[in-house]
């Protein structure tokens, strides 16, 4: 999971990310052998951050797409667009990564629509190629180039996931929210919270995620630790932080609310 994104004087911010275990290494071999990534997680645990942060490193332009239901393989292509009473060609985020030598960077890949998924087997394989239909262009993606997609494998749609024939095209790494101790670590540096505030923090999400009977569809994440933590640094009470930024976002369930608001109490 990522911390907050730090700055000097002197530069422009940096992303702040805590390697778990060894993604850091697998980003710089898959990057270096020009092989496209799938990255695999729940809500918040730090998938989006660690692209940002290796971009950073490695010294390339990021271009991040977030997927939804309506997102088409026009949209990442580009499309003609009349502009002044002319016809003007326009390039999609995907078309204008492989020309700059960008990390691209598809968020919730399993949300598009099937024809972006077909689009990328060509840029996914030994040719690294995209084709552009309505310019009749073939653009061969340059080795600075990569792919990193993302999903949350415990939340999906319906049956859409991505096939085997798709998964087999990319090196993949799994994110889980960390170990209490490093998401204290974390959770302190994205926030600014004190350590012993950011480990009571840690130690409510770690007993709400452990009890089943809250039937969340969805548990609380690192992200949201963070917020609660942003909200207390600058004067907010504990445990109203805890409620506003962890527990409301995570239900609307009364009861279960009340349930989690309990623990919280008993913590902070």
């Amino acid at each position: 999971m990522a911390g907050a994104a730090l700055s000097t004087d002197e530069g422009p911010k940096v992303p702040y990310y805590r390697p778990i275990h060894r993604e850091v290494e697998v980003f710089d071999h898959a990057f270096r052998n020009q092989l496209a990534l799938m990255i695999k997680g729940p809500t918040g645990c730090g998938k989006s951050r660690f692209v940002e942060a290796m971009a950073a490193t490695v010294e390339r332009p990021l271009v991040t797409v977030a997927c939804h239901d309506d997102t088409s393989a026009t949209d990442l292509l580009g499309r003609y667009l009349v502009q002044g009473g002319d016809t003007v060609w326009q390039d999609g985020p995907l078309t204008r990564a492989v020309r700059q030598g960008a990390i691209l960077y598809l968020d919730e890949i399993v949300e598009a629509r099937e024809d972006v998924v077909v689009v990328l087997h060509s840029l996914t394989d030994h040719r690294r190629q995209i084709f552009l239909d309505r310019l009749n262009e073939t653009l061969t993606a340059p080795p600075e180039f990569m792919l990193a997609i993302s999903f949350n494998p415990g939340y999906q749609r319906g049956f859409k996931e991505l096939k085997p024939s798709t998964r087999q095209r990319f090196v993949g790494l799994s994110f889980q929210y960390p170990e209490p101790a490093v998401e204290a670590e974390i959770v302190a540096q994205e926030s600014g919270v004190e350590p012993a505030m950011a480990r009571r923090l840690v130690t409510f999400v770690t007993k709400a995620r452990n009890l089943e009977e809250f039937g969340l569809n969805a548990t609380a994440s690192t992200r949201l630790l963070a917020h609660a933590g942003r909200l207390i640094r600058t004067g907010m009470p504990a445990r109203l932080a805890c409620r506003v930024g962890v527990i409301e976002p995570l239900t609307d369930d009364a009861d279960i609310r009340a349930a989690l608001q309990d623990t919280a109490d008993l913590i902070l």
